[in-house]
């Protein structure tokens, strides 16, 4: 069963080709990693199934519902839950805050709750906060909760994304090169973290240029190269794929 369906997808850019005719399923409860060389169009793919850009020809269904049309808000409350190329936490707010922003998908109490912070927003509020402090002890990050944000590395900062993420309860998560800039321990710590969503039942797609990551965790790979789909399979499929080792990874990667 198909979580995600991707059509004949198409995007133009002024005479740029960024996407040309992409087709793909992504299986329900799977991990699936999307590579390619620099500027083969993997986030763009990101911001036409997330609707930041709007398709020229194309559909996206996620669990048989269209998203073409849609506002990214409201994909993203379909649990359509995304990250960017780019650490991308709030400044003036504490790592711990940065991870309960996430949450606002799943607050069942209104603004009046909020204001007069009655029982059941308190009650709330505690229970998203042990949430939040759980999931940033998985990646380390639990002795820091209280410092700015901004104080950490770039590593942890992408770390921290992916828990702010996480806090929405995504079904889909797509992670846009989430190990950049992580070192040895960190990516490891996120190889685990990528498995425990997954075993969670959370859908995932990454793109990832850490092609270590990507052979051990996926559980199929897409290749994109100048917008268009190349190959798709099994880890060890692209591996073997001549037309992609000539393409991204070369032979010394293999």
């Amino acid at each position: 069963m198909s979580a995600l369906e991707v059509r004949h997808l198409t995007k133009r850019f002024g005479g740029l080709l960024a996407t040309s005719d992409v087709s793909f399923d992504v299986a329900a409860h799977s991990l699936t990693a999307l590579i390619g060389p620099n500027g083969a169009g993997k986030t763009t793919l990101f911001n036409l199934i997330t609707n930041l850009f709007h398709a020229d020809s194309g559909t996206v269904h996620f669990n048989d519902t269209q998203l073409g049309g849609l506002s990214s808000a409201a994909i993203a409350q379909l649990g359509v839950i995304r990250t960017f190329q780019s650490a991308r936490v709030f400044p003036g707010m504490t790592v711990l805050e940065n991870a309960l922003a996430g949450r606002h998908r799943l607050l069942r109490h209104g603004l009046a709750a909020q204001l007069l912070w009655l029982p059941g927003q308190r009650r709330e509020e505690k229970l998203l906060a042990e949430r939040a402090m759980a999931l940033l002890d998985l990646v380390g990050l639990a002795d820091q909760a209280q410092l700015p944000a901004t104080q950490l590395p770039m590593g942890a900062q992408k770390l921290l994304e992916v828990i702010r993420a996480l806090m929405a309860q995504p079904k889909l998560l797509l992670l846009d090169e989430p190990a950049a800039g992580l070192n040895d321990t960190e990516t490891a710590e996120l190889s685990a973290l990528l498995r425990a969503i997954q075993a969670c039942g959370v859908t995932v797609m990454v793109v990832e240029h850490n092609m270590s990551l990507v052979m051990t965790i996926a559980d199929q790979v897409i290749v994109l190269e100048a917008g268009r789909m190349i190959a798709a399979g099994k880890p060890a499929e692209i591996q073997a794929n001549k037309r992609v080792i000539a393409a991204y990874l070369g032979e010394e990667a293999l």
